[in-house]
């Protein structure tokens, strides 16, 4: 499955039905769950993307017996493969730029459990600088055009700026909160869990320099 657009579905799916077989209506729901919070999700692509892994026997189809009340078959159900779980390895091994974008970065980062210590530090490390480049050229474009952008446009752009400065923070606590994980040892291969690292990093704010 080629495209940055197929190999972020194709890790969504093989992801979600390494957890369980699902059955395509619950794998839309759960990949509307996903994908939804990062980008648009289609369902018109989604059935594509199934016989694609499929036919690859990255997948496999489960058919219910017949109901034998009802005298109906319930839903297929779709289920992981041998094969199929070493693709989603090899997708959750890929630490490179792709990883880092806008597209996949929420994709891999929902699937941290299922990735090496080393790998998510990469991952987030490159998110962290990709954000960073976007953050010097907005704030160079603001300076440039200020002058030439009426109230709603400015806090528009300002609310843009602030948002990516949150994320820019956010990865700091994971980084940090990951790099201590990995000097514990036994713990390196779990990964932490982002709402303690948001918490630590809150309290250790609110702690008075003199009493840290």
């Amino acid at each position: 499955m080629t495209g940055s657009r197929g190999g972020v579905l194709e890790l969504a799916v093989l992801g979600s039905l390494h957890e369980t077989p699902l059955h395509g209506y619950e794998l839309r729901k759960r990949l509307n769950t996903l994908l939804g919070m990062f980008r648009a999700f289609s369902y018109g692509s989604l059935y594509p993307c199934l016989r694609g892994l499929l036919n690859e026997g990255l997948i496999a189809e489960e058919e219910p017996p017949e109901d034998t009340v009802l005298g109906r078959r319930s839903k297929i159900v779709y289920k992981i493969t041998a094969e199929g779980k070493e693709r989603l390895q090899e997708l959750l091994s890929q630490s490179g730029p792709s990883s880092w974008e806008d597209e996949s970065f929420g994709i891999h980062f929902a699937f941290f459990r299922h990735t090496e210590a080393e790998v998510r530090l990469r991952i987030l490390e490159g998110r962290r600088s990709r954000l960073e480049e976007r953050l010097d050229r907005v704030r160079e474009a603001l300076a440039r055009t200020r002058e030439r952008l009426d109230s709603y446009t400015l806090e528009l752009q300002r609310h843009g700026l602030e948002s990516v400065e949150r994320e820019v923070r956010w990865l700091n606590e994971l980084i940090d909160s990951e790099r201590r994980s990995r000097s514990v040892p036994g713990e390196g291969d779990h990964p932490p869990d982002p709402a303690q690292a948001v918490q630590e990093e809150t309290q250790r704010a609110d702690t008075p320099e003199a009493d840290r």
